[in-house]
């Protein structure tokens, strides 16, 4: 019984507080914006992104050359690259600026330098994102309470085929020797 009283006066308090803070019947406030949320979003440290040598920026090659949005395998140019990440359903423009190739962009269209590449990622992979913020996946340096490092996904990740080759095992290390002196 003391159970459900403190039950029922738990919610009647936070009914009160609501009251109380909505003032004279005008609604509650409202929560920041999105814009306010990116201004507060932390400023990450991570070092250039991996590009290949004489490939960026892709302006100098791109900046004078017509938008092909048309799906189909680079003949011309980037035929090294073999796209390995949900090719069936994804192609080089649904990461990539289609008029500006020195970014990178997100499903909203926003433009995104390749310097924040980790957001573009993290739209599909985002319970990798999570943990790589929070230092569980990917490598990430600095102090517990102070600034850190982190390295992007493409630091480790080939973004076309960012699958991990598979690994030849070790063997597994000998046990010290136990000799007393």
């Amino acid at each position: 019984m003391r159970l459900f009283a403190f039950g029922v006066l738990g919610v009647g308090v936070a009914l009160a507080v609501g009251a109380s803070l909505a003032g004279d019947g005008s609604k509650l406030p409202s929560p920041p914006s999105e814009t306010t949320a990116k201004a507060a979003q932390e400023k990450l440290d991570v070092p250039p992104p991996p590009f290949s040598d004489g490939i960026f920026p892709c302006s100098n090659c791109h900046a004078g050359m017509p938008v092909d949005r048309t799906r189909r395998n680079l003949e011309a140019m980037h035929t090294d690259i073999v796209l390995k990440h949900d090719e069936t359903h994804r192609w080089c423009l649904d990461c990539h600026d289609a008029t500006n190739r020195d970014f990178l962009h997100l499903a909203s269209g926003e433009r995104v330098p390749f310097e924040e590449s980790y957001r573009v990622c993290g739209q599909c992979h985002g319970e990798k994102l999570r943990d790589w913020r929070a230092g569980v996946h990917g490598r990430r340096t600095g102090n517990w309470n102070g600034a850190k490092g982190y390295l992007l996904c493409a630091n480790c990740h080939n973004p076309h085929q960012p699958r991990f080759h598979a690994l030849a095992p070790k063997p597994a290390p000998k046990p010290p020797s136990r000799t007393m002196k």
